[in-house]
């Protein structure tokens, strides 16, 4: 078996397109440049690499970006005040705090204080409770990158049987909700989980969000399924994913690359969600999002 490599350009090229169109209609109806605002806190290296990464997706659909920086040592005061003024600046459409922050600092502070019309990346109380309700929400946008490559390659949903490795707030849980909302069987594994292997060989489609390189091998991999790898992790100097694709792509009917899988797709989603909050902003309710 050949394994179909699930590359995230494709997806990206289009993606680049409808936001184009889109920041057109926002730029026309609220009079200003849209603008993402990435607020970081002292100094990270991962995080100052998914900026940079930000700038580039920005740059390259024509809207802008202001990165925002505090010192390590910013108290929660500080912090809580910098975002609420980003929330009450009409000049930016869209907030997004980069992970993470000072030991200091709970990330508690940033989903109680960011308003939830310019959360891009759904992770408010107001946001991540209308998705699990199903109503329309700014989504986390690397789940929905994961969605949109498995709509994108024509990958079937509904009653499949989903295993998702991970239940971070931002990509784990949303990603079974997600899923489950598209009348998927999900069963949401973490490290507490027993005996993962038996669950994971059951699985049409086993997407992981762990953060631990090579988790997922060939022999956990059912023949047939798809795997869906958001791990970004650094080994001896590469960038490799939470799934050893040497041994997973001879069994697996599809798998996305890292790099070049779901993080490009990650970051177009979150420019989209960018102009999305901003026209949101413009009625004053997430009502009319998708």
């Amino acid at each position: 078996m050949t394994a179909q490599i699930l590359r995230g350009a494709p997806i990206v090229a289009r993606l680049r397109e409808e936001v184009r169109a889109s920041a057109a209609l926002l730029r026309r109806d609220a009079g200003r440049e849209p603008t993402l605002a990435t607020l970081l806190v002292g100094r990270h290296p991962a995080a100052e690499a998914y900026r940079r990464a930000i700038e580039r997706s920005t740059v390259s659909v024509g809207i802008a970006h202001r990165p925002v920086a505090l010192p390590a040592d910013a108290s929660a005061e500080v912090l809580v005040d910098t975002i609420e003024q980003l929330g009450l600046d009409p000049g930016v459409h869209g907030v997004l705090v980069l992970m993470p922050l000072p030991d200091h600092l709970p990330a508690s502070l940033v989903q109680e204080h960011l308003a939830p019309l310019k959360d891009v990346d759904g992770i408010t109380p107001t946001n991540a409770g209308r998705l699990h309700l199903g109503l329309p929400s700014l989504r986390p946008s690397t789940p929905q990158g994961g969605i949109d490559i498995l709509d994108f390659y024509g990958i079937e949903l509904r009653g499949r049987d989903v295993v998702v490795i991970g239940r971070s707030n931002v990509v784990g849980r949303p990603l079974a909700t997600m899923l489950s909302l598209r009348d998927a069987t999900v069963t949401l594994c973490h490290r507490q989980t027993r005996d993962l292997p038996r669950l994971t060989r059951a699985a049409d489609i086993v997407a992981v969000a762990a953060g631990d390189p090579g988790l997922v091998a060939g022999e956990m991999v059912r023949a047939g399924a798809v795997v869906i790898d958001f791990g970004v992790n650094v080994v001896d100097g590469k960038i490799v994913g939470d799934a050893d694709a040497a041994s997973v792509a001879p069994r697996a009917a599809a798998y996305t690359p890292v790099p070049g899988g779901t993080g490009p797709v990650t970051n177009l989603v979150l420019v989209r969600n960018t102009i999305a909050a901003g026209l949101a902003a413009l009625e004053g309710t997430l009502d009319r999002l998708p």
